[in-house]
């Protein structure tokens, strides 16, 4: 039986194709996946080739930084193990010491903490002597390091405000190098330029800028040169500065070692210093010092620090344990009236700042940088307030 004509399906347009295209169709489609994978593979071995050459050619840079002179074999320097596609760090020396590192500690000498006297007149004349010393920097602990007068930190600088600072460099090292004053205004490029060994140099600046500042060895790579002890504090005193009954230097540091330092002295990782992982972190140069041998105020006395974070890298948190800054003078920002009741006040890498505490109780009130992976490490000095007997952990 028919349908009528209105339910009759309509003629096929003239474009159909017939079914048997079909198979076509799925063949094709096949072959255009296997170009896509093929396409597909060939741009991850461009995208890899391309990758290895950039790194190939960040770590040329790298090596091209560091002077010949500077490399493997130069005092306080030392490669890391090399690997495919980089470097590796040597393993953590945190913490080593010898059996009689507590006797060691306690015939270690120091370092003053105490500021020095600024000079009278107009002129204050500086000279820093460069050498390759090796120096202790944790009980038993011996490292080569490049020095400002044959110590880590440097001498303290203590100036007045308005005062003609005339600085002269004595190279005895055996690489060139340079010093960088923070709290000077001078054309970089002529007063920090380097001086060869054997060489000397004389530039003066104006001590226009109030503050604590921090003075280092300028010479490419900088980073290298400060990870190897290069850098000191310099403070300028303002005309009318608030007295003080006690008044102490504190330079925050880090120390990255390629070996222990016990049996021979250690030189510098540079792998662990851009990892930006210590082995010790110390104040003044030498690790938890001022707790062997703290430092000293009575009952009553307002005691200041003056703090310096050398870094290379790691910022200082400021706290004294057991009491509050009651004058912050954060950035060590001296032209303006100081905060007060500070609980820990930060100290970024190549910055200063300025504290002052008032402890009315006899005790024993730690120093820290309240980053306390830097106390496991050795940043913690005491206060003993009082010649109170005993000591303290923190």
């Amino acid at each position: 039986m028919g349908y009528p004509a209105s339910h009759q399906l309509p003629p096929r347009p003239a474009y159909y194709e017939p079914e048997e295209s079909g198979a076509g169709f799925k063949v094709a489609a096949v072959l255009l996946g296997v170009l896509v994978a093929i396409m597909a593979v060939v741009g991850l071995f461009i995208l890899a080739a391309a990758l290895t050459a950039r790194n190939d050619a960040r770590d040329a840079k790298r090596a091209a930084a560091v002077p010949a002179q500077s490399m493997v074999g130069m005092p306080g320097t030392a490669a890391a193990p090399a690997v495919a596609g980089g470097q590796v760090a040597s393993p953590s020396f945190a913490g080593i010491a010898p059996a009689n590192a507590d006797a060691l500690a306690m015939a270690h000498a120091a370092t003053p903490a105490a500021l020095p006297a600024a000079p009278t007149g107009d002129l204050a004349a500086v000279t820093l002597a460069i050498n390759d010393s090796t120096i202790s920097i944790a009980p038993g602990i011996r490292y080569r390091a490049w020095t400002f007068g044959g110590t880590v930190p440097g001498p303290v600088i203590h100036v007045r405000q308005g005062q003609l600072v005339r600085v002269t460099l004595v190279n005895r090292a055996s690489m060139p190098h340079s010093v960088d004053f923070h709290a000077a205004r001078v054309a970089p490029n002529i007063a920090f330029a380097d001086v060869a060994t054997g060489g000397r140099k004389t530039f003066s600046f104006r001590a226009t800028d109030p503050g604590v500042f921090m003075y280092h060895c300028g010479t490419p790579p900088t980073f290298m040169h400060i990870a190897n002890g290069m850098y000191g504090a310099i403070i300028v005193e303002p005309r009318h500065m608030p007295p003080a009954d006690k008044q102490y230097v504190l330079v925050s540091s880090e120390w990255y070692l390629n070996s222990g330092g016990e049996h021979q002295p250690a030189g510098l990782d540079l792998t662990k210093a851009e990892q930006m992982t210590p082995d010790w972190v110390t104040w003044n140069g030498y690790a938890a010092q001022y707790k062997t041998h703290p430092l000293t105020a009575q009952p009553g006395q307002t005691v200041r620090f003056w703090v310096v974070d050398a870094g290379p890298s790691l910022n200082t948190d400021f706290h004294v344990v057991g009491t509050i800054l009651n004058r912050a003078w954060l950035n060590a920002d001296l032209r303006d009236a100081p905060q007060h009741d500070v609980q820990t006040a930060l100290v970024p890498a190549g910055g200063g700042g300025v504290f002052d505490v008032r402890i009315t109780r006899p005790g024993i009130y730690p120093f820290v940088s309240h980053s306390f992976a830097s106390v496991m490490l050795g940043e913690v000095g005491l206060l003993n307030v009082g010649n109170v007997a005993g000591t303290m952990s923190h």
